[in-house]
């Protein structure tokens, strides 16, 4: 089923991305979290894209074996980097090929090592251009999703221009825009307010990453740009030591956020799983007790 029809169907809509480990274990091991997860029925699940030509093709394998194997409609994350229009287009056709009916349309970052991202010869430069490439040539083959940042993205000057990148995404064919990981759901709702303002009128799926481990998570934000606030950075100081305890606050932290993007009217929720379980399963199982959602 294509991602729009299930969010025209399902709400809540929870979700769950993964990425391709880089070994057989590392994809048994994959298995077993996804069988954890999947007596929570997510509505749907993705596996990010990797730089490399292997891991492009784990993706692939992972999100045909996940949708075959389990039944859960699978979404694979499709990026621009090192990739000419040639490349894009054989891949893309080999998803057709294999029944992949959803795609995250991104740029990608820069390759390690690299500061600013270089298009490929012959590619693309924006995550717009890719998902206008997909549009125009396979029509409604695909569902297309695009990516949008409440913080802001790392190269973007001011915040008008994060809203331009997203409705540029739209125009384009993107029929769902999911978020970057945020700490402070007040990020998320300016971002949705200003977006309708702008004209954007799609789904825009909030991205939660659980937080499993200090350093991990202050690695994780420097990176991509988001803020952690300074009460919950303070909690994680008292906690550095006690890595049970970081987990546990973790847990704690993200069902309160949810709850409250829920009942505030967040389509659903995009869990960042890092290929875990444990902490996903805690939060979606309270969230489905609470039912806040319930009270907007």
């Amino acid at each position: 089923m294509k991602i729009r029809e299930i969010l025209q169907t399902t709400h809540p809509c929870f979700s769950f991305e993964f990425f391709p480990p880089k070994t057989d274990e590392g994809v048994v091991s994959l298995f077993e979290t996804i069988a954890m997860l999947q007596s929570l029925q997510p509505a749907f699940v993705s596996v990010t894209w990797g730089a490399g030509g292997s891991t492009r093709e784990r993706t692939l394998d992972l999100v045909t074996r996940i949708k075959g194997e389990t039944g859960i409609d699978a979404m694979a994350h499709f990026t621009c980097v090192g990739a000419s229009r040639a490349d894009l287009k054989s891949a893309l056709d080999r998803m057709v090929g294999i029944g992949i009916e959803n795609v995250l349309g991104l740029r990608g970052d820069p390759p390690r090592g690299q500061t600013t991202f270089v298009p490929a010869v012959d590619g693309f430069s924006h995550g717009s251009e890719l998902i206008e490439f997909i549009t125009a040539n396979y029509g409604e083959t695909f569902c297309v999703g695009g990516a949008c940042y409440p913080e802001g993205h790392l190269e973007s000057s001011e915040k008008e221009q994060d809203v331009r990148y997203a409705a540029k995404k739209c125009e384009a064919g993107a029929e769902f825009l999911i978020t970057q990981l945020f700490f402070d759901s007040a990020y998320y709702f300016d971002f949705v307010r200003r977006a309708r303002q702008a004209g954007i009128t799609v789904p825009i799926i909030p991205g939660i990453m659980p937080i499993t481990n200090a350093e991990q998570i202050e690695r994780f934000t420097r990176m991509c740009g988001a803020t952690i606030p300074s009460a919950v950075h303070a909690e994680l100081e008292h906690r550095r030591d006690q890595p049970d305890a970081v987990v546990e606050f973790g847990v704690a932290y993200a069902t309160l956020q949810c709850a409250d993007l829920l009942a505030r009217g967040a389509p659903g929720i995009h869990f960042y799983t890092l290929n875990k379980s444990l902490s996903t399963r805690a939060i979606l199982s309270a969230l489905r007790a609470l039912r806040p959602w319930q009270r907007s």
